[in-house]
């Protein structure tokens, strides 16, 4: 019943129902490499396109020109590399993103789309470019694609997107940068970025960040900076800084009253 259904429920990317005796693989039905409503080069539906095109690959070079931009994107997933530069200037991203995705790295042709104009495709790029070559995509026109250069550039390199314009850039920075640039970021103007920061330092670093202006990363000093350090925050103006820090100043005795042993 339920290949009836999608059987009668096929239709074109126009919403036409689709007939198989109209069409040019119409061959292909007696020997089981297309199944309407299942497995069509002329469905609406990507997945059943694929699956044409999984069953049938050495077709797949014969519809990359299709007025339907599903169709040329998924035959882009099966065709020979060869053919792929043709759709580097495609109209539309969808199957941009597919010749990103396969495209070898190395070729002209994939640097090439370190330039497009959809961030969706840059992306793709972002994530296959060797990561010594990330360096092109530093400065890309969007946060996310810069996320995931933060997320892949050799650690070395990050100091160039220290001051990313987007905090959420700056955040990965700071989990991934080398510790030495750790004091710079924990003086970062947004208290998330301070906060990854101040997680990662060690102690002798951490007594900068004393007087924070946000009890958060004060908090994070306070359970982390050795206790001989902590006399400086007793008077924290933020009571549950203040609290963290008197229990840590009580948890150096034993009930007796005396310095516990070391």
């Amino acid at each position: 019943m339920g290949t009836r259904i999608d059987i009668e429920e096929a239709r074109d990317w126009q919403g036409n129902l689709l007939d198989c005796s109209s069409c040019e693989q119409r061959n292909l039905l007696t020997k089981g490499r297309c199944h309407l409503g299942h497995s069509c080069v002329h469905d609406r539906y990507a997945r059943r396109i694929d699956r044409f095109f999984r069953w049938n690959p050495d077709l797949a070079k014969e519809y990359l020109e299709h007025p339907y931009f599903e169709t040329r994107a998924v035959a882009a997933k099966h065709v020979e590399l060869f053919y792929l530069p043709r759709l580097i200037d495609d109209p539309d991203e969808t199957v941009r993103q597919s010749v990103a995705q396969r495209l070898p790295v190395q070729s002209r042709h994939f640097r090439a789309l370190l330039q497009d104009p959809h961030r969706e495709v840059r992306v793709r790029v972002a994530e296959r470019l060797e990561a010594r070559d990330l360096v092109a995509l530093i400065d890309d026109r969007d946060y996310f694609v810069r996320q995931i250069v933060a997320h892949r550039l050799p650690q070395g390199m990050l100091v160039k997107m220290m001051h990313d314009p987007d905090p959420e850039v700056r955040k990965v920075v700071a989990q991934r940068i080398s510790s030495e640039w750790l004091p710079t970021l924990a003086n970062d103007k947004e208290v998330g970025v301070r906060l990854v920061a101040v997680r990662r330092m060690d102690p002798e670093q951490l007594k900068l960040l004393i007087k924070d202006a946000d009890w958060r990363v004060r908090y994070e000093v306070a359970s982390r900076l050795d206790v001989a350090e902590l006399e400086p925050m007793r008077a924290d103006p933020d009571p549950t800084v203040h609290e963290l820090v008197a229990q840590r100043f009580a948890g150096q005795y034993n009930e007796g009253g005396l310095p516990k042993a070391c």
